[in-house]
């Protein structure tokens, strides 16, 4: 994904153009980029003039017509309202908020979704205490440091394993009852 805003040129005879890939675009082609997080701009070849608001507007109108609703009609019709009242000034404002907020919490959530664990109250002790037993089970295997290690097992780091091991068992013990 590059960080450039992609240019797309509208000739005359109103197709489009993608100067990064020289070919020709749609207006599908367009909403991919955005949905793949690009920046676009679109501009008329001729005049001049900024036409990425009406192109973008079209695709969302496009959305709504085949089906895919996501505007609420009470939103569609708040927003017709906001062209003709003094919430027009805070409108934009608000909805650009809104978009942020969404998208932050959305991250949160992908991220959540990668290692639904984490959130678990005690996951990064449990996890300690995995890796700990692992350890203790190869005999230090694959670490360069703990190779000069091999066959001098201290008791008391044993000892503590053996305490984890207890400890995480109860813990487990613990969750198979809640349910």
């Amino acid at each position: 994904m590059s960080g450039e805003t992609l240019l797309i040129k509208r000739y005359a005879s109103r197709r489009l153009y993608n100067t990064e890939t020289s070919d020709y675009v749609t207006l599908d082609d367009i909403s991919n980029f955005v949905r793949d997080g690009r920046e676009v701009q679109i501009i008329d070849l001729k005049s001049g003039d900024d036409l990425t608001r009406q192109y973008l507007l079209q695709i969302v109108a496009d959305h709504e017509n085949r089906g895919e609703n996501v505007l609420p009609l009470d939103v569609l019709t708040d927003l017709v309202r906001s062209y003709t009242t003094q919430a027009q000034s805070i409108v934009p404002e608000f909805l650009a908020t809104s978009f942020d907020m969404l998208r932050e919490g959305q991250s949160k959530v992908m991220e959540s979704m990668a290692n639904p664990m984490s959130a678990m109250p005690g996951f990064d002790a449990m996890k300690a205490q995995q890796e700990a037993f692992l350890k203790a089970m190869t005999g230090g295997l694959g670490g360069a440091s703990d190779a000069s290690n091999e066959g001098k097992e201290d008791p008391s780091e044993l000892d503590a394993i053996r305490a984890q091991l207890t400890a995480m068992q109860e813990q487990l013990s613990k969750m198979g009852k809640k349910k």
